[in-house]
């Protein structure tokens, strides 16, 4: 969408559609869209450091759209942005991130990023949903969400990967919910004028309570316009600067 309003011609590649489901490897897929001369590529894919290997191989600008549980770049602009229109500043905001933190390459990119802002960053998961590493992240860990909720300014609520479940990790959705949920009475332990977040897609009743996605506090739906916008702004720039230019 953002390509089109761009007035860019637009093809889409998947998986299923692709050759990579015949045995090619992902340099001979690169190749060959370099060959059709594109003026840049936007890629998802389920291996971390997929886009860093195309960017290395290719003449056109690579996007990285989430790559593993590496990194999703352009959702944490689009999250900063949004952060951006409400408050002007985020120094001195803190910012609960709150659920699958393991396997989220959006946690990993907007702690970067908002540290970047200035702002102060909490993570709040199970054990068993949370990085061996996170310690060494510019964050502080929580693992009680009401201790981790006190004072925030913003809560962004993780997709709970449910396909996690079958591996172990929780003992059923209903405890999690419970548990780390996001519900209005977690908001009153939190900062006056708390906003609510969420990449999307969301599963309602499990990491956020129904009746809070759809709160006045809730800036979900300007995430989903910000990221048309966010999107259209990063192609622009990547296809229109000159040769060697940053």
């Amino acid at each position: 969408m953002a390509g089109k309003r761009l007035s860019a011609d637009t093809f889409s590649l998947a998986k299923s559609s692709s050759s990579l489901t015949k045995g090619e490897t992902l340099k001979d897929t690169a190749l060959t869209l370099q060959a059709m001369a594109p003026d840049a590529i936007v890629i998802r894919h389920w291996c971390s450091g997929a886009a860093r290997f195309m960017a290395d191989r290719l003449d056109c600008s690579i996007i990285n759209a989430g790559d593993g549980r590496h990194a999703h770049p352009t959702q944490a602009l689009l999250d900063g942005f949004t952060l951006h229109q409400e408050w002007g500043e985020l120094a001195g905001k803190t910012v609960l991130i709150l659920g699958d933190i393991t396997h989220s390459r959006v946690a990993r990119s907007n702690v970067i990023l908002l540290n970047k802002l200035g702002a102060k960053v909490r993570l709040c998961a199970p054990r068993t949903l949370l990085p061996r590493t996170a310690a060494k992240w510019s964050a502080k860990v929580y693992h009680d969400l009401d201790e981790a909720v006190k004072g925030v300014d913003a809560i962004m609520c993780l997709r709970l990967q449910l396909e996690r479940q079958k591996q172990g990790l929780l003992p059923d959705l209903r405890e999690y919910a419970s548990t780390y949920g996001l519900s209005a009475r977690h908001l009153e332990k939190a900062g006056k004028d708390v906003k609510v977040m969420h990449p999307g897609p969301m599963n309602r009743g499990v990491e956020i309570a129904s009746d809070l996605a759809d709160a006045d506090c809730s800036l979900v739906l300007d995430q989903v316009a910000n990221g048309v916008s966010m999107r259209m702004a990063l192609l622009f720039q990547y296809m229109t600067r000159k040769g060697g230019e940053q």
